[in-house]
């Protein structure tokens, strides 16, 4: 592939357990994907300011503290006032079934929770980023 997906794996928040995100980030990666780490503790702020700078396609972010309500649709606004709303964003980690619609009506295009298989994460990507 000439022009690689680019992929941010973001822990927003003060969740401190990054195994997840590591597998989904290597996974990518083995799939042929470009991959970005932000490395735990992320603000918002941050996660959408090294998207625009790294200039990816996909923003994936990892997230098992239960703040996910509120951090996610943050990432949007700040998306929406970047003017960077083509950029997919993904989200996984401990996310109840019941909060998932409203994190899809604040754009976050899909919810993985635990157990997904890492081929259901990157076929999701390769479907909805076309390069």
């Amino acid at each position: 592939m000439s022009n690689p997906i680019r992929v941010l794996i973001a822990k927003p928040g003060l969740d401190g357990h990054d195994r997840g995100a590591k597998v989904i980030a290597r996974a990518f990666r083995d799939a042929g994907m470009e991959v970005i780490y932000t490395g735990l503790r992320q603000t918002p702020e941050q996660i959408v300011e090294t998207a625009i700078q790294e200039d990816v396609d996909v923003i994936g972010m990892s997230i098992l503290s239960g703040a996910h309500n509120h951090l996610f649709p943050r990432v949007m606004e700040l998306l929406k006032e970047k003017d960077a709303l083509d950029i997919l964003v993904i989200g996984g980690g401990v996310i109840p079934d019941e909060d998932i619609p409203y994190l899809k009506e604040c754009g976050i295009k899909e919810i993985f929770t635990p157990g997904t298989p890492t081929s259901d994460t990157i076929d999701f990507v390769r479907q909805h980023v076309k390069k």
